[in-house]
Parts: C-alpha cells; sequence; structure tokens
C-alpha cells in the first residue's frame, strides 16, 4: 500500500464520519439511510447506462 492510498482511505474514512453525522443530525433511522442510498446509486446507475448507450 503506498502514500496514496493511504491518503484515500483516511479520507474516505472522513466523507463517512461526516455523512453519519449529517444522518444522526437530522435524525434519519439506518433503514432510511439505506433506502436512501439504494435510491441515489439507482439514479446514478441510469444516468451512467443512458450516457453509456447515447455514445
Amino acid at each position: 500500500m503506498n502514500e496514496y492510498q493511504i491518503v484515500s482511505l483516511v479520507s474516505l474514512l472522513g466523507f463517512l464520519i461526516l455523512v453519519a453525522s449529517g444522518f444522526r443530525s437530522h435524525q434519519i433511522g439506518l433503514r432510511r439511510g439505506f433506502f436512501m442510498a439504494g435510491a441515489w446509486a439507482g439514479i446514478f446507475a441510469i444516468v451512467i447506462l443512458f450516457i453509456d448507450m447515447v455514445r
């Protein structure tokens, strides 16, 4: 593991902490959080597939 991968892992952990604290401050439960994450993943997948089809 080189220094760039370590920096990437540390920043990813920081982003995860920020997201978790945002969910906690807005009192969003774990189940609803997973549902929202799945919805966003689906939206991004649809957009990526659409862009791939247009090319």
